[in-house]
C-alpha cells in the first residue's frame, strides 16, 4: 500500500463508503414511517457495513482476511442496490435520488474492486 496510508480512514474507498452512508441515511428518512423495522433498518445496516468492512479488513493481520473483508464490503454495496432499486420500484424515493445514489455506490464498488486488486498484487 502506498506510504501516504497511515490508517484505514486514509483510503478512498473509506472515505466515500462513510459519504455514501450519509447519503443512504438522508434518502432512507424519506422512506414511509411503515417502513422503520424494514427497508429503513436493512437499507442502514447494509451502507454501514461498506466501511465497517474495509475498516476491519484493514486491521486484520493477513492479507487473505483484507481480501475477505473487503469482498464482504462489495456483497453488502450489492445489497445496497438491490435495495435502493425496491425503493425506487415501491415509491419510496425519488427516482432521481436513488439514480444518484445508486451511482456512488457503483463508485465506491470498483474503488474497493481496486484496492482488492492491489492488495493482492502485494503479496
Amino acid at each position: 500500500m502506498a506510504e501516504s496510508i497511515r490508517s484505514y480512514r486514509d483510503l478512498v474507498a473509506w472515505q466515500k463508503a462513510i459519504e455514501l452512508c450519509k447519503q443512504i441515511y438522508a434518502i432512507s428518512a424519506t422512506f414511509p414511517d411503515a417502513e422503520r423495522f424494514g427497508l429503513i433498518s436493512q437499507i442502514r445496516r447494509a451502507a454501514v457495513s461498506i466501511p465497517s468492512n474495509i475498516a476491519e479488513g484493514y486491521g486484520r493481520r493477513s492479507t487473505g482476511d483484507y481480501v475477505r473483508f473487503l469482498d464482504i464490503a462489495r456483497g453488502s454495496a450489492a445489497e445496497v442496490v438491490t435495495q435502493l432499486v425496491l425503493a425506487g420500484e415501491l415509491g419510496f424515493a425519488d427516482k432521481g435520488l436513488v439514480q444518484s445514489c445508486t451511482l456512488l455506490v457503483e463508485e465506491v464498488d470498483r474503488i474497493i474492486f481496486g484496492l482488492i486488486r492491489a492488495v493482492e498484487r502485494s503479496k
